[in-house]
């Protein structure tokens, strides 16, 4: 009698180390939602949005925001999107551009009349630099009618009216001379690299990169059994964004096993190695970048395999 129950609760047993393995070891990697990358506009249509509701608005949403009366800036952030690479966004999340017809050095702008109302010019009075972008790209320009408008790396920035909500980049591309702007000024733009790949660190070894060269990292925090957990949340995601889900057939050098997407409590997909999830650093300012290694004892660059470089040994 006592054999027997002892077989059956081993058996069942076994069937639940089988469940929770197939739960971390199956795929949870999701299609992204579609995007909304670049725009149809003619070669050297402005992409003006009519004059119906919401046309001239900032966002393109409703007529209360007007390019006589454009929202301020705010506190500059870097989103990471998957086509193009790191985008400055406002403090509401929006895309920021710049026009290939303006100047940096000396800075001018060449947006004006129904250009602008299409384009609304970014306000440059209360924008503050957020994380991931250095203070001292941050500039202004007098505009024609006496406006000071905000200019990244001397840069002319704009919002696009056809631009909804946080995220989109309906702007990209527009008439072939309007490009999301890079941190630094420069037009964000597509990466050649796989969405993850394996980069040889001169002091690290080999570690895992994204799809634009930066450095991915580990929280040790977080948990990857039975399912992937991750405990960087509000503020600390500002700080170490998630790395979006990519396909395994996506990536070089990585090793398959726990390679999946997952959703986050907020939405967020996100990636994960061995199971474990990842992130890059606000505080690398470049590809190749590894400021995030060791900070606070609880971050660190992934191997191939998903083990945290140069972690204490437990």
């Amino acid at each position: 009698m006592n054999t027997s129950w002892r077989t059956a609760s081993l058996t069942a047993m076994a069937a639940a180390i089988l469940a929770l393995t197939a739960a971390c070891g199956q795929d949870h990697t999701a299609t992204p939602a579609a995007r909304n990358v670049g725009a149809t506009a003619a070669v050297g249509d402005y992409g003006n949005p009519g004059t119906g509701s919401g046309a001239a608005n900032g966002y393109g949403t409703d007529g209360s925001q007007s390019s006589a009366s454009p929202a301020p800036a705010g506190k500059l952030t870097v989103a990471a999107n998957p086509d193009l690479g790191s985008v400055l966004t406002d403090g509401s999340g929006h895309t920021l551009y710049r026009f290939d017809k303006d100047t940096a050095n000396p800075p001018r702008s060449n947006c004006s009349g129904d250009c602008a109302a299409t384009w609304p010019p970014v306000p440059a009075g209360d924008a503050t630099a957020g994380p991931g972008v250095d203070r001292a790209m941050l500039g202004e320009v007098t505009r024609a009618d006496g406006t000071e408008q905000l200019t990244i790396g001397g840069w002319p920035a704009y919002r696009y009216a056809k631009d909804a909500g946080p995220g989109d980049v309906n702007g990209q591309g527009v008439g072939g001379t309007w490009f999301a702007l890079a941190p630094d000024g420069k037009k964000a733009s597509l990466s050649a690299l796989p969405g993850l790949s394996v980069r040889k660190d001169p002091e690290l070894g080999d570690i895992i990169v994204d799809r634009h060269g930066r450095t991915v990292y580990r929280f040790l925090k977080d948990k990857a059994w039975p399912e992937p957990v991750s405990n960087c949340t509000g503020a600390c995601l500002e700080k170490w964004p998630a790395v979006a889900a990519v396909e395994p057939g996506d990536t070089e050098g990585v090793k398959k096993k726990g390679l999946m997407g997952f959703t986050r409590p907020d939405g967020v997909k996100q990636m994960t190695v061995n199971c474990w999830p990842i992130y890059t650093f606000s505080g690398d300012k470049a590809p190749g970048d590894t400021n995030g290694q060791g900070v606070g004892g609880t971050w660190y660059a992934v191997a191939p395999d998903g083990k945290p470089v140069g972690a204490p040994v437990k």
